[in-house]
């Protein structure tokens, strides 16, 4: 790993469900996921939990030799079921203060299928990038269309009027997980403009 966009790019945080879902796809995608990251070098923050996709991704990146970095507030140890084999798990007083870690510790952010609270983090990212409050990457791995309503909501709100070409969304959208660090590492070399990135992911 030498060059420069590979050299920034020292931790990924993945959003992710507490469950598999109804497409084998999606944990697949998490399997592998896991395992690109932990062969880059780079080290996977997440959830803390040992269930469904969050499961999956962090025993990939174990697997692999990967560093793993769980957050998880302390109401939700016994419902997620903190993953054990983690050297280095953050209980958290709650959920605001999670998601700040989560936040500090990470230099981009991948959301792959899951509920409202994988929904609810990713846009979360994706609102603080559009106040300007932070330049990392913010990407939807679009496992099977998985997100394709969501940025139908969001080309909605552009036709109605509340999203505009001064506010807009930042974020990228990878159909394949193999795609996901390279556009990571392209971003964080300066080569995606938002409004690049946005009409990429557009296209796709």
């Amino acid at each position: 790993m030498n060059t420069v966009s590979e050299k920034t790019l020292k931790s990924i945080c993945v959003y992710c469900g507490s469950s598999f879902g109804s497409d084998p796809a999606h944990e697949a995608a998490a399997t592998r996921l896991g395992q690109s990251i932990a062969d880059a070098g780079i080290g996977l923050v997440y959830g803390g939990g040992s269930v469904g996709l969050m499961g999956t991704v962090a025993n990939a990146a174990l697997e692999a030799g990967g560093k793993v970095t769980g957050i998880i507030p302390h109401f939700l140890e016994k419902r997620e079921v903190m993953l054990d084999t983690l050297e280095d798990l953050i209980v958290t007083r709650d959920m605001h203060e999670r998601k700040h870690l989560m936040f500090e510790k990470s230099d981009a952010f991948v959301a792959l299928p899951g509920g409202i609270g994988t929904l609810e983090e990713a846009v979360e990212m994706m609102t603080w990038a559009q106040l300007g409050q932070h330049r990392k990457p913010v990407l939807l791995a679009d496992i099977n269309g998985f997100w394709s309503p969501l940025m139908e909501l969001l080309d909605h709100m552009r036709s109605q009027g509340y999203i505009r070409p001064d506010t807009e969304v930042p974020y990228l959208v990878a159909k394949k997980v193999d795609d996901i660090l390279p556009m990571l590492r392209e971003w964080n070399s300066g080569g995606s403009k938002t409004g690049e990135a946005l009409a990429s992911a557009r296209e796709m």
